[in-house]
């Protein structure tokens, strides 16, 4: 039987992660925001819901479960919707638009960040 780290599908994260892990930082995120995000991203932890008032541009969503597993993925939120709370969802990376497609990343996958920087 195949070791579970060699058969285990992981998605690097080739951006910055910024990571909002205290009140304050998770409830700004990435409001009132003028510029899209480029090469960057949010992580929110704790967080199974994200809302997308007083945001001014689209972005891609990826739920992460304890394990940083893909549970659920939402492309292209535009600004002022809602995501339903994601059961078993520890933690919301927040992308550019785009970059879900572009980096490959599905439901399973687990997440792995290149950049150590500020994560």
């Amino acid at each position: 039987m195949k070791d579970l780290e060699e058969t285990t599908l992981y998605r690097t994260i080739p951006y910055s992660l910024k990571k909002a892990d205290r009140f304050s930082s998770r409830l700004k995120g990435l409001m009132f925001r003028k510029r899209p995000l480029e090469e960057e991203g949010l992580w929110i932890i704790p967080c199974n819901s994200i809302h997308m008032f007083f945001m001014n541009f689209p972005i891609d969503v990826a739920f992460l479960d304890r394990e940083q597993k893909v549970i659920k993925l939402v492309q292209d939120l535009q600004p002022w919707k809602i995501t339903s709370p994601v059961k078993q969802a520890h933690s919301v990376l927040e992308l550019p638009a785009g970059s879900i497609k572009l980096l490959g990343i599905q439901e399973g996958h687990i997440i792995r960040n290149t950049r150590k920087e500020p994560v």
